[in-house]
């Protein structure tokens, strides 16, 4: 029922959103000297804009500049599963550079949430990263996908781009990222990464739990299951996969701050009307990203839940992988890096830094924490902190153990 009704939903604005469209199209080029039909247009584009979109955005990173010369930027996908893509950013330069895998958050948003991590990285390194696929396009037939699958894959391209690379793990996939870096410890795995970053991720929620972590501690796992899991309508490849909606997650996130998202469409009403392209131009950017939407199979959803936020099995050393525990005190190899920001309201001031205490056989001169100062959740890997204060830091620990 709750997928149904967003559907239906959203087939009712369908036309109504056709008709703005088609009004623009009408008076384009004709309000620029008129105020009234300034706000006319500008009511017409909030209404073409309302609503979500489940395609993935484009990633918009066409060169790059490497040292005094401008490099294109080609996509590959080096590999694919029914539910991501290796995506390689490759470049032709004189000079191999590190070898970088970006793990994205499967957390209700595209991976192209991390343009500018991606765009950052892209002058000195070799970067790679895990492009996932809504859930919804994804038929029933390919099975399951839960919180090992998540591992496993991290494994899987960590061995086909080869033994010497680096992993930065963004956010929720933290977890994900110490497990894959532990399993492969233990095996001795030959493609086990030379250094892990990890950026704002819940490895330990018991430290100062935010909402976040309130929300998922206080409900039990029926509430979950029965609330906000649903089955995509006939229409999609994925029919009848069982899913957590990505609107649902948006809602969530929106709900956490809705004075700021409603003033800032306000404020987009006006920018549009007083005929400020840039200021329109910089909030429509943020939110065609942000209502970008994606699916999350219900397997990995629910089993985050509870491993990572109601039962802390990572710190508490009962989380398992496909059957055998993991312990990350086999990690001796790779080097550790965690990141968090002063003001993160999603992933509090030493959650991600709790890493540390379970890679207890890591040389000191090994690891490394970094709190950036003044920044959310967002600016610990995007804007001009990350770029200015956080990114250094980041290939520092890269080129050391390169």
């Amino acid at each position: 029922m709750l997928y149904r009704a967003y559907q239906a939903q959203s087939d009712l604005m369908a036309p109504v959103k056709a008709y703005a469209r088609m009004a623009l199209g009408m008076l384009n080029g004709h309000a620029d000297a008129n105020p009234l039909l300034r706000n006319i247009t500008a009511a017409y584009e909030m209404v073409e804009r309302a609503g979500l979109t489940h395609e993935r955005p484009p990633y918009g990173v066409h060169s790059v500049t490497v040292g005094n010369a401008e490099v294109e930027i080609v996509e590959e996908a080096a590999l694919v599963t029914p539910f991501a893509t290796l995506l390689h950013f490759r470049k032709d330069v004189a000079t191999p550079q590190p070898r970088v895998l970006v793990i994205a958050p499967l957390s209700g948003h595209f991976a192209t949430l991390l343009r500018s991590t991606v765009r950052t990285l892209l002058s000195d390194h070799d970067v790679y990263i895990t492009d996932w696929h809504n859930a919804r396009d994804v038929s029933v037939d390919d099975g399951r996908f839960g919180f090992d699958d998540y591992v496993a894959h991290v494994i899987r391209f960590l061995e086909h781009i080869g033994p010497g690379a680096h992993i930065v793990a963004v956010c929720q996939p933290c977890v994900q990222a110490m497990v894959a870096a532990s399993v492969m410890a233990e095996d001795d795995n030959p493609a086990q990464p030379a250094s892990m970053t990890l950026m704002a991720g819940p490895i330990d929620t018991r430290i100062a739990p935010t909402k976040v972590n309130d929300l998922a501690r206080e409900k039990p796992m029926s509430w979950f299951e029965n609330n906000l899991i649903a089955r995509v309508p006939w229409r999609y490849k994925g029919a009848r996969r069982r899913v957590y909606p990505g609107f649902v997650q948006l809602s969530a996130f929106m709900a956490m701050n809705i004075d700021r998202h409603v003033k800032a469409h306000v404020d987009l009403f006006h920018h549009l009307a007083g005929g400020e392209v840039e200021k329109a131009n910089q909030t429509k950017a943020f939110y065609d990203e942000y209502f970008a939407v994606l699916d999350l199979p219900a397997e990995f959803y629910l089993e985050t839940v509870q491993w990572v936020f109601q039962d802390h099995q990572l710190p508490l050393g009962t989380l398992q992988y496909k059957g055998r525990t993991v312990n990350p005190k086999a990690i001796r190899k790779t080097a550790l890096l965690t990141v968090e920001g002063e003001r993160d309201d999603i992933c509090a001031v030493g959650q991600t830094m709790a890493a540390h205490d379970l890679a207890s056989t890591l040389k000191p001169f090994r690891k490394r924490h970094h709190l950036q100062a003044g920044v959310g959740h967002y600016g610990v890997f995007s804007g001009k902190r990350w770029e200015n204060q956080v990114y250094p830091i980041v290939r520092n620990m890269i080129l050391q153990n390169d």
